[in-house]
């Protein structure tokens, strides 16, 4: 499985965070330049720019139930935009200070968004109200996701640990300890009950609803930002020092590895990636970079057995399950 890349510019800043809409015809990026920007998925080019935060956007989403979309960021602010009119229609306030990852319900009218004021919040997203602030992390919340059923919040800190959350009480249901450092991203699988977290040079994975511990996977020596699993079982992680890592989900094996390339002019410093998606239908991978580009990785309908083998041996270290 190789990829194929195309490099995309725009941006002002570094690229912090990424979207899909439900019909897989655009996607949104937020950048440090305090815009976001709606891109063609097929063709990689500009549709439009918004404009209205007032320091770097850090989360995005967009809902499967209405025309809006959601975005957060540095200035405090969680914003509702209407995409039929490009323009915020809402506003949600309560945050203390930056607002770093967000998610929306999949079934209920519900926006979750964790920040450095260590609560995620939890906003009725029509009466802009916030229905609960879920408190008990010590540190920045900076990655979360959400389920229809239990828990249906989950969390990752930079304390360190995740979070299960019981959305009826708004109380943490458990609390997961594997991590030594920030948990800084987390990535459900879209199929199996099962997800990943990682944290600096280290990825463990846990079953769903009860969050017994799987395996580890790790090898990348980075702080990882970023990571995505597609339906095939794909698992990719980037990291602060632009090493794209690509997983077999089920033994854990790393079957590539890439190195982004760092755009002309900018510097090596600037090799970080900080958000990846998978399009909907999971052969697209776009990753948002500190050289203020988007890269769009597909995978190349060229590449036979012999160039790509795929009998690996599992590693020996891995449990079974």
């Amino acid at each position: 499985m190789e990829f194929i890349l195309q490099v995309i510019s725009g941006h002002l800043g570094w690229v912090r965070s990424i979207a899909f809409d439900p019909s897989n015809t655009w996607f949104c990026t937020g950048s440090a330049d305090r815009t976001i920007k709606i891109w063609d998925v097929a063709s990689g080019r500009l549709k439009y720019t918004l404009t209205g935060h007032i320091e770097q956007i850090r989360g995005l989403a967009v809902s499967q139930r209405h025309t809006y979309m959601f975005s957060a960021g540095d200035d405090k602010q969680v914003k509702c935009w209407d995409l039929e009119q490009n323009k915020v229609i809402r506003s949600y306030h309560g945050h203390l200070s930056g607002v770093y990852c967000l998610a929306l319900h999949p079934t209920i009218d519900l926006l979750l968004t964790g920040g450095r004021d260590s609560v995620c919040r939890v906003w009725d997203i029509r009466t802009k109200m916030q229905a609960f602030a879920l408190a008990g992390h010590d540190n920045t919340v900076c990655s979360v996701f959400t389920r229809p059923t239990d828990p249906q919040v989950v969390t990752g800190s930079h304390d360190s640990t995740i979070k299960f959350w019981d959305l009826r009480y708004g109380k943490t249901m458990t609390t997961l300890t594997h991590h030594k450092k920030s948990v800084r991203a987390l990535a459900r699988h879209p199929t199996e009950h099962s997800f990943a977290s990682a944290s600096a040079e280290n990825i463990k994975k846990f079953s769903l609803p009860r969050g017994e511990f799987l395996h580890n996977i790790s090898q990348q020596k980075t702080i990882i930002n970023a990571m995505a699993i597609n339906e095939d079982g794909v698992m990719v992680t980037g990291g602060d020092n632009g090493s794209l890592w690509f997983w077999d989900w089920k033994s854990g094996h790393n079957f590539q590895q890439a190195q982004t390339i760092v755009q002309p002019g900018s510097l090596d410093s600037e090799a970080a990636i900080y958000a990846a998606s998978f399009d909907l239908t999971g052969s697209r991978l776009i990753t948002c970079e500190a050289d203020k580009t988007i890269k769009m990785w597909k995978q190349d309908e060229n590449a036979t057995p012999e160039t790509h083998p795929v009998n690996f041996k599992p590693p020996k270290d891995i449990r079974r399950f």
